[in-house]
């Protein structure tokens, strides 16, 4: 009798969850602030947008930060099912769903003040070090250029450091991060650093979604489209200015 009331509450609970109850997507990204930082509100601004604009897609959510190489591999092997702060490359395409850019990163140099390094085109640059964030893709031309002289780092506060000792002579850096931790850890060196007038490129921000997901690409357009609502009834912009940006 008590294995027949407890079958029969197992039905009843089945029966009264929601028809479309779904799993929670795993969020994976790597430190980068202002955009996903576990200290920051809503986990940086990146993060902010993106978990609302699922969940206002119908799909709850939970978010993980470890450093990039471990969230790509984590990706590819199943572990975590939404990188989301992926710039576009083919070889990511191989292993994920990208949706349409939700914001766009500004890509800029940065030299010590004073350096006067012209840069109008990628062959400017074949003389000098250039420390990069080791595992991201900036630009096709600049990660396939044979002739750069690409320092693999771990963060943009190393690359700067290094740029500030003269250990490289350039980093490589979205705008607004660089700025981020020039005007907070860095600000000992500020002074001492510049950008370059030219940016390298402007790269569109996308969540990457894995394809072992079997909706990655329903996920993905539903999520564009929140996104597009966002943008058109004002969320987006708060979400934006509740972050100081």
């Amino acid at each position: 009798m008590g294995e027949l009331r407890v079958a029969l509450l197992g039905l009843l609970l089945l029966w009264l969850a929601p028809a479309n109850a779904q799993p929670e997507l795993r969020l994976v990204a790597n430190t980068w602030p202002p955009f996903n930082d576990e200290t920051l509100p809503g986990n940086g601004v990146a993060s902010d947008l993106v978990s609302t604009a699922l969940a206002r897609a119908g799909y709850l959510s939970n978010y993980t930060e470890v450093p990039w190489a471990r969230a790509v591999r984590g990706l590819q092997r199943g572990t975590y099912d939404i990188l989301i702060n992926a710039w576009y490359s083919d070889e990511r395409a191989a292993y994920g769903d990208f949706s349409a850019p939700y914001l766009v990163n500004r890509i800029r140099f940065v030299q010590r003040r004073g350096s006067a390094i012209g840069y109008q085109q990628l062959t400017d640059l074949h003389a000098y070090s250039i420390a990069i964030v080791r595992g991201y893709a900036y630009s096709p031309e600049f990660d396939k250029d044979p002739q750069l002289n690409r320092v693999g780092v771990l963060s943009f506060e190393v690359a700067a450091r290094m740029l500030h000792a003269g250990r490289v002579q350039l980093a490589l850096e979205d705008e607004l991060v660089a700025r981020y931790h020039l005007n907070r850890n860095l600000a000992e060196i500020r002074e001492d650093l510049e950008f370059l007038p030219k940016p390298l490129s402007e790269n569109g921000l996308h969540i990457l979604i894995s394809l072992n997901v079997p909706e990655h690409r329903q996920i993905a357009e539903r999520f564009d489209q929140a996104i597009a609502a966002m943008q058109a009834d004002g969320s987006y912009a708060q979400i934006f200015k509740r972050h100081g940006l």
